[in-house]
């Protein structure tokens, strides 16, 4: 009824085989997505700062910036030039949103030195939402 199989399978299992291509650990895939979404928020807190500078952004933004260092095995992020377009509720919206993401991976990892610092800039960017006299001081 049915002819043997003569040939090999096209269709192998990986069970054995070695690749040729690197694979990372879940740890390095949670350090690469958290410097990304910190190097992003560090880009809007660069951004916040060109309508209003103020020392709190100032500080914001050197801690997120020795945050991706660290996660980036000592490669400092790249900056974005303070300006002054945009408006300042969008930014902190989207600050607010970046932050969270990042809380939800530094919490994943088990880093509370990210998670801290994330939750305290939701924190900042919410009540900057929340009053719009902090729009104009970007806290």
């Amino acid at each position: 009824m049915y002819e043997p199989i003569r040939s090999k399978s096209v269709h192998s299992t990986m069970a054995g085989a070695s690749s040729d291509f690197p694979h990372r650990s879940r740890e390095e895939e949670l350090d690469i997505q958290l410097a990304g979404h910190l190097a992003a928020l560090l880009t809007v807190t660069d951004e916040l700062r060109g309508p209003a500078p103020s020392a709190d952004l100032d500080t914001a933004a050197e801690r997120l910036a020795a945050q991706v260092t660290r996660l980036r095995g000592g490669r400092p992020p790249l900056r974005a030039t303070a300006s002054a377009t945009g408006d300042p509720a969008a930014l902190h919206r989207r600050a607010h949103t970046l932050a969270g993401r990042a809380l939800v991976v530094a919490a994943s990892r088990a880093d509370t030195a990210v998670a801290i610092l994330t939750a305290e800039r939701m924190d900042a960017h919410a009540a900057a939402i929340a009053d719009p006299k902090e729009l104009s001081t970007a806290r």
